[in-house]
């Protein structure tokens, strides 16, 4: 792949939502109103966004409940995206470039979260926030989060993978109902559980039989319906989606059937770089790659484009992935 020039293009702006990372005002610890979802929002969608509007606790202090999304923790995705709201609402006017989140502990779903935000710095440019979620008094994941003033500069990008539109491919639900796909059980039931965010892969998924998987991956995501215009919304959102299908990669090669010997992946620690602006209810190119599995980790990094090749976000991630005879299914879905 060869850099090319990106052209700049606008960006739609909408009102100010909570999420947008301006500082309430009024009197501190006030609870920040939620978000109204459009009526075309679909029911699982707006739950979702119910979700990552916090209550403001203290000025920086914040409360997050959580959804069971069938796994035995609470979702990974959730928790970052949380973190990353969080420290939105302690910075003025200035966009989220990066974050670096450490899971420390299994999430409890049926517990409150509590996210303490510290103000670490704000320069001329930058500021830095430290993010600590904790539950039962012990903390279940850190973040750093940085956010960048809005400035002008030099631009290039990787290409796009060449792969089929997302109209070609079968979704997630059309791959479970298929009766002639051989899958375990469990999995099967993974791709029919209703999710906020439709799934199309590009590659064969691994556990299909005579499948020669490779330590990439290939898959298009978008929201189930039309979301609000807030950016900071959107970023919370691509947060929450990236931590899907990641460790998952890494699983790939080595032949793993969840029938018999499954793969326990649980992240360790993830990060998201955000490029360019984008609407996470459009389809959205996740290229995955594994360079490597070492020490009981497997390490996965990955591109996220726009139908028009724009690199908007890359991620990386590193989990616990061992063979075992009866695991867990994985964090990342």
């Amino acid at each position: 792949m060869t850099p090319k020039e990106i052209p700049r293009r606008r960006t739609r702006r909408g009102r100010a939502r909570p999420h947008r990372c301006v500082r309430a005002r009024g009197v501190a610890g006030r609870t920040p109103q939620r978000p109204r979802s459009r009526p075309s929002t679909h029911p699982l969608l707006a739950d979702l966004i119910r979700v990552l509007a916090l209550e403001r606790l203290e000025r920086d202090l914040f409360r997050g409940e959580s959804r069971d999304i069938g796994t035995a923790q609470v979702f990974g995705g959730q928790v970052i995206a949380q973190a990353l709201g969080a420290a939105c609402q302690t910075v003025d006017e200035r966009t989220v470039h990066s974050l670096h989140a450490y899971f420390l502990r299994r999430g409890d779903v049926n517990a409150p979260i509590v996210y303490q935000v510290e103000r670490a710095r704000d320069g001329a440019s930058f500021s830095s926030r430290r993010v600590s979620a904790t539950q039962h008094g012990e903390e279940i994941l850190n973040m750093a989060v940085s956010f960048q003033r809005p400035e002008q500069g030099f631009e290039h990008q990787f290409d796009m993978p060449d792969v089929p539109p997302p109209e070609r491919l079968p979704s997630a639900h059309i791959l479970a109902a298929d009766a002639d796909l051989h899958m375990p059980a469990r999995l099967r039931k993974v791709l029919a559980r209703e999710k906020p965010f439709e799934f199309r892969f590009a590659d064969p998924l691994h556990f299909m039989l005579a499948v020669d998987a490779q330590c990439v991956q290939h898959l298009w995501f978008r929201a189930i319906s039309r979301l609000p215009d807030d950016p900071y919304l959107h970023h919370c959102l691509l947060a929450y989606v990236s931590d899907y299908y990641l460790l998952s990669t890494a699983v790939r090669p080595h032949g793993l059937d969840l029938g018999r010997a499954a793969a326990l992946a649980i992240s360790v620690d993830h990060a998201v770089w955000f490029h360019r602006p984008a609407r996470v209810d459009e389809w959205l190119l996740y290229a995955i790659d594994s360079p490597s599995a070492s020490g009981a980790r497997g390490f996965t990094r990955a591109s996220i484009f726009t139908r028009d090749g724009r690199l908007i976000a890359s991620t990386a991630q590193e989990g616990l992935m061992r063979a075992v005879p009866s695991a867990p299914l994985e964090r990342s879905g």
